[in-house]
């Protein structure tokens, strides 16, 4: 389904939607159900028979007959729930699980924006916590509906032919039932969709208390994680007090409504017996039969707590689904192919969430193979400018054109595989150093990850490592040192091989050998790449054709070296400061 389908369709019509994947699953799961509720329907008749018939004309034989074949009857029911249980929590494992895949497809369709205002935790929540109870919505729904209603229809009609105004009695009071069952659902929703959501702020804040947990640690701050974890801890407890509040008042009064039923049909079929209008064998039959119509009642009572729960995980998924990405391709955008490099940045402007203005303005041209270092002060423009090239944003005027192209007339694959990035916060994955080498090329050879390791200049340290290639590296590196990781990111974008390449201060964290190591990757990395090079250590750009200035959103100042540095402004500024630095560094 697409994002407009989503959009267009209700929440249960689009839960219904993926059933159909699973539809012989289902169909084993209702008809094995459908059989249950006629076996539990089959047991009041039969005991009616025997009061009436077999035992009072001593049949025996007949009734013992009857009664094997009912024990062979509840034999097959047996089997029969075992059919439904396991194979019904199979359909709703599956279908649980193509939500949870078309939710995490859609979450990476989904724009950097979306990730700049939802917190990780709170979309880990939506992936897990928020579709556990669709598996059993999806497997008991369905299920409890229909045998209960099958159960509920069966029983009055058979309790109708025995004594038709008791039945009546017994009939009217289900539209009661239904409608406190109906009001009382709501409280229930309602609670339980706070829950959901507090659950993901629980969740959010255990995602960020972990990824800061060595910082923490460094400031001696474990009192104070540990202070806002149980803050996010006791919200949790009082939604989950609310939900318990609404769950106990829908139990107590579906219980008292089940449990007086039982009462009303003995006190009336009690009447009735004194009037000479019932036997007491009908009654007994009647009571039987309230037995099995109060199980179907309690299955559509706890189908509604189901189906709070569950619809609350549903409609937070359905909320998603719904959302568009900021960044999306035309209907008729072309595959970028063959780039050369030129890149043209046209009188670009560009402010986040529509407000907050970054870039003024802006225009630069870059030419194929020309390496370009853009510099200035912190907060400038510079990362935002390089953003916007490979169109993780989408600038607010203006224009960004590759090889005359302009971005936003292109698919954004074919711009992302183009374009090769290497960041100052290096991510890598929880796996070994060969498998995040060769994340840049998915289908590379072990020949095709070494070289690239040589190229980066990691190669010997990899060789060094007690496993070599298969070195696990930790929750986000943490096992490698900071120049490692950044050489095997170096090493991923020499694997991809991409004709553009943006280094965004990917040195700026680290001592000057290990810069110096990394910036011969760099070096070899440019050549006959077009290279755009943030940086704040000027000694960095070298081998920069162009420097570009810029400050408060626009550019300042653009020439070679000597030419920014005769100008004598920002550049020239940065440049007088950080020798400075150098020689007193050096005195020291």
């Amino acid at each position: 389904m697409t994002t407009k389908d989503y959009q267009r369709m209700s929440p249960l019509r689009i839960f219904l939607g993926y059933f159909k994947n699973h539809k012989k699953l289902f169909a084993i799961d209702m008809l094995c159900a459908v059989v249950i509720a006629a076996v539990d329907l089959l047991f009041p008749l039969v005991t009616r028979s025997a009061l009436y018939d077999m035992l009072p004309g001593k049949l025996y034989r007949t009734f013992f007959t009857v009664m094997a074949v009912m024990l062979g009857c509840y034999v097959l029911r047996a089997f029969l729930n075992y059919i439904v249980c396991y194979y019904g929590h199979t359909f709703g494992i599956r279908v649980e699980a193509d939500i949870r895949k078309d939710l995490f497809r859609h979450m990476q369709e989904m724009s950097f924006d979306f990730y700049d205002a939802n917190r990780t935790g709170q979309l880990m929540s939506r992936l897990t916590s928020d579709l556990f109870e669709l598996t059993e919505l999806a497997h008991h729904g369905p299920e409890d509906l229909v045998t209960s209603i099958l159960t509920i229809v069966g029983a009055l009609i058979v309790m109708g032919s025995i004594q038709w105004r008791l039945a009546l009695i017994v009939g009217l009071m289900i539209p009661v039932f239904l409608i406190v069952v109906m009001s009382m659902r709501k409280s229930m929703g309602k609670a339980s969709v706070g829950v959901k959501q507090k659950t993901g702020h629980i969740n959010a804040e255990i995602e960020t208390s972990l990824s800061g947990i060595r910082t923490a640690k460094a400031f001696a701050n474990e009192p104070m994680e540990n202070a806002r974890f149980y803050a996010a801890n006791e919200i949790y407890k009082t939604s989950k007090r609310e939900f318990h509040k609404a769950m106990g008042r829908f139990s107590s009064a579906t219980e008292f409504f089940l449990c007086s039923l039982n009462v009303l049909v003995i006190g009336v079929g009690g009447y009735y017996i004194m009037k000479d209008q019932m036997d007491y064998r009908d009654l007994v039959t009647f009571t039987l039969y309230i037995s099995s119509f109060v199980t179907p009642m309690r299955k559509l009572s706890s189908f509604s707590e189901l189906f709070a729960n569950g619809f609350a995980g549903l409609n937070r998924f359905v909320a998603v689904m719904r959302m568009e990405p900021t960044i999306q391709d035309k209907e008729n955008a072309a595959e970028l192919k063959n780039v050369k490099g030129s890149i043209e940045v046209e009188h670009v402007s560009f402010a986040y969430d529509g407000d907050l203005a970054v870039l003024h303005d802006v225009s630069l041209e870059v030419q194929p193979g020309e390496t370009v270092a853009i510099v200035g002060p912190s907060g400038g423009g510079k990362s935002t400018l390089c953003q916007l090239i490979p169109r993780f944003y989408d600038v607010t005027s203006g224009a960004i054109r590759i090889d005359g192209q302009d971005i936003r007339d292109v698919t954004q694959e074919s711009l992302h595989t183009c374009i090769g990035i290497v960041q100052q916060d290096v991510f890598l994955f929880a796996d070994t150093i060969f498998e995040n080498i060769r994340y840049g090329k998915p289908d590379a050879t072990m020949e095709e990850v070494v070289e690239a390791a040589r190229k980066a200049e990691i190669y010997d340290d990899i060789l060094a490592m007690p496993d070599g290639f298969q070195t696990y590296v930790g929750e986000r590196g943490t096992l490698l040192s900071g120049g490692q990781k950044q050489r095997i990111a170096i090493a991923r974008i020499f694997l991809k091989n991409p004709p553009i390449l943006i280094l965004d201060e990917a040195t700026s964290a680290l001592d000057s050998v290990t810069e110096a190591k990394i910036q011969r990757a760099f070096d070899n990395l440019a050549v006959g790449r077009t290279t755009l090079i943030i940086a704040h250590r000027l000694s960095t750009i070298r081998s920069a054709n162009r420097i570009v200035s810029v400050a408060d959103g626009v550019i300042t100042e653009c020439g070679s070296h000597q030419e920014l540095l005769e100008k004598g402004g920002i550049y020239a500024e940065l440049y007088r400061t950080q020798n400075a630095l150098a020689l007193e560094a050096m005195r020291a």
